[in-house]
């Protein structure tokens, strides 16, 4: 039997997210530097001590709506997932890739919060971690369950990267031979890096638009873990 949610609790519900509505509108035009309780209390016509019961600081604050932009984002993998369904890992991996930057162009203050320049002051705490966590799980997770062609060898890891893989390996349950989870976190990272270059106008006077260096750049990572 579903709960039944009484009309206070439906109020608040409402009304936290009428602030974090207000919070992003406030990211698109100030920044999350800027980002202040007082002044989205005073555009939602509340007094500040009513919105600290929302919210107890900024820093609650901007953790809600990174948690929010990440499982948006999350979320948006696995629909596109869920809609290419057992298809070809490839076609998985291109959907996930194109996701990515589609959510990234709709919501370019929500992916600068989470993949931009760090807020001064403001540590994430481990709530964050999970959502976090979704993007880069989809793509480790496309490249698992793939019948890996071989690749040509690569350098071996070195220093502590050894290490690392195979911590990450046992807590994610990934199965993937180091050089693959290396090469795989390897694309994670050029496809965020691709989409901040292209987001904050790097590119422009040199490939931009980036439709076909995106493209061309899903198909070499691809290569690259062996798929």
């Amino acid at each position: 039997m579903p709960a039944i949610r009484t009309a206070r609790e439906r109020a608040r519900e409402e009304l936290t997210r009428e602030i974090k509505q207000e919070a992003r509108r406030q990211l698109a035009s100030a920044g999350a530097q800027q980002l202040s309780l007082r002044a989205v209390a005073r555009e939602l016509g509340m007094a500040s001590s009513a919105l600290y019961r929302y919210f107890a600081s900024r820093d609650e604050l901007l953790t809600a709506l990174i948690i929010d932009a990440y499982n948006e984002l999350g979320d948006a993998a696995d629909r596109v997932l869920a809609a290419t369904g057992a298809g070809a890992s490839r076609d998985r991996w291109r959907a996930l890739w194109t996701a990515t930057r589609d959510w990234a162009r709709a919501n370019p203050h929500e992916f600068s919060l989470v993949f931009g320049t760090p807020v001064p002051g403001y540590a994430a705490p481990r709530s964050t971690v999970e959502p976090a966590a979704r993007l880069p799980l989809a793509l480790l997770g496309v490249v698992r369950d793939a019948e890996l062609r071989p690749t040509p060898p690569g350098p071996p890891p070195q220093g502590a990267l050894p290490e690392q893989l195979t911590r990450l390996t046992a807590d994610f349950a990934l199965g993937l031979p180091p050089h693959v989870l290396a090469r795989s976190i390897g694309a994670w990272v050029q496809l965020i890096g691709l989409i901040g270059f292209e987001l904050h106008g790097h590119l422009v006077g040199s490939i931009d638009p980036a439709d076909d260096f995106f493209a061309w750049t899903t198909e070499q990572t691809a290569d690259a873990v062996g798929l």
